[in-house]
């Protein structure tokens, strides 16, 4: 029963993730276009960043307690490489988060009306006249996930900082986010990048496998890293 417990939190936590997150990003597009007065790149780049860092604050002071609040397969990941979840845990928690974010989107889906945009990562776009590859966007999703899981498993390491991680972690996010938007609309999250990429279709359907193996790729980086630096200094 503990178990179904914290599946049940890791979806609707990763639900939540992304009706905030990917919603916000859906409802500044859908502004922008009904007054013909986009809102400035920077503005919406901002506005995005701490609606999915407020999302994590939510439910981190909510859910946490029950499952931990990883909701992103990355920092599950980066929990198991650690020892901090079982093998079974960890498979039942991927599959609550996948679940919860597909669930999440098809909300934004219906709220909208349309499959059009559900905040669904993508790269291409152009930024310094070169355009966004799929390497570049591989390479800042790798980055931005090592430091996003290596924070968390940092600052949930030690019980003293139970009453701040939550805090701590959302604020990492927002950073990640600001940095990873214009290149990758940022994911960091490859349970956030299949929801919305399932559903909308198209391009995001076929650009999801960056955003499933680079985010991956950074939580076990970021796994080892912790390992070995941070847990052999506390043997």
């Amino acid at each position: 029963m503990e178990s179904i417990k914290k599946y049940i939190a890791e979806f609707i936590g990763t639900a939540v993730l992304v009706v905030g997150g990917c919603g916000t990003a859906v409802a500044v597009s859908a502004v922008s276009s009904s007054n013909g007065s986009p809102i400035p790149n920077s503005g919406t780049i901002i506005a995005i960043s701490l609606a999915f860092g407020l999302s994590i604050v939510a439910m981190a002071y909510s859910i946490g307690n029950v499952s931990g609040c990883h909701i992103n397969p990355a920092v599950s990941l980066g929990m198991l490489i650690n020892g901090k979840i079982s093998a079974k845990d960890f498979v039942g928690y991927i599959i609550a988060q996948f679940l919860g974010a597909t669930a999440g989107a098809a909300g934004l889906w219906f709220v909208f009306g349309s499959n059009a945009n559900l905040g669904a990562n993508s790269y291409g776009g152009v930024l310094a006249g070169h355009p966004v590859s799929a390497v570049s966007a591989g390479i800042v999703e790798t980055v931005l996930t090592f430091i996003f899981v290596l924070t968390v498993l940092g600052v949930t390491s030690k019980v003293e900082n139970g009453a701040v991680a939550g805090v701590v972690i959302a604020l990492t996010l927002v950073f990640v986010h600001l940095i990873g938007i214009p290149f990758t609309g940022t994911s960091v999250n490859p349970a956030r990048s299949f929801g919305p990429a399932v559903l909308q279709g198209g391009m995001a359907i076929r650009q999801l496998y960056v955003f499933i193996i680079a985010p991956l790729l950074g939580a076990v980086l970021a796994g080892l890293v912790h390992k070995f630096l941070i847990c052999k200094k506390e043997k």
